[in-house]
């Protein structure tokens, strides 16, 4: 079976990936053979219907633009004291921020709470600003292995883990002098 696709030729080195690898695992997993050509298009050539569809599908879910509802499961990379980032698939991460992971009405103080670097979570895009590159996250549920919390039962865990001590940052320079004086 042949399936054929047309991405975005800007997103061509994400399919390919560094040094081949994620083409080749592609080809691996789906057990079928892979051509892509510089205008973007995307052969796939499967012994197996089903497996060539699926790779289809996963090259598609690779390359699409993140859009305002779009639900994805991913992993937190970085907690901050206003958030954290979850990488949605490789190379594209959003900004759950911290007034995004509780219920309204509920105020964490960070989201280190709630949530650890390498958890994973199910999100919905809310936002997509193309411009500056960012894409803000609401929480779903924090995936536990093969169970879901949902926000409202992380109220509780909130309430009953202190906040980490914030950090200090170093005290900013005078903004009218720099290191280059006249």
């Amino acid at each position: 079976r042949i399936e054929a696709i047309k991405i975005d030729q800007e997103k061509i080195g994400a399919v390919i990936g560094k040094g081949g690898e994620t083409i080749r695992a592609l080809c691996e997993e789906f057990e079928a053979e892979i051509d892509v050509e510089d205008d973007g298009t995307i052969r796939i050539y499967g012994t197996n219907g089903e497996l060539a569809e699926q790779c289809r599908i996963a090259i598609e879910a690779m390359t699409k633009e993140v859009e305002v509802g779009d639900e994805y499961t991913g992993k937190v990379v970085k907690i901050t004291d206003f958030g954290a980032f979850v990488e949605l698939r490789k190379g594209v991460d959003g900004l759950l921020h911290v007034s995004r992971i509780l219920p309204r009405g509920n105020r964490l103080q960070s989201a280190a709470q709630v949530i650890d670097r390498g958890d994973t979570v199910r999100v919905t895009v809310v936002e997509v600003d193309k411009d500056k590159g960012r894409i803000g996250l609401t929480l779903v549920a924090k995936v536990e292995g093969e169970q879901e919390v949902t926000p409202e039962q992380l109220v509780e865990v909130a309430e009953r883990t202190p906040a980490p001590p914030r950090e200090e940052r170093p005290p900013r320079r005078d903004r009218d002098r720099g290191p280059c004086r006249r």
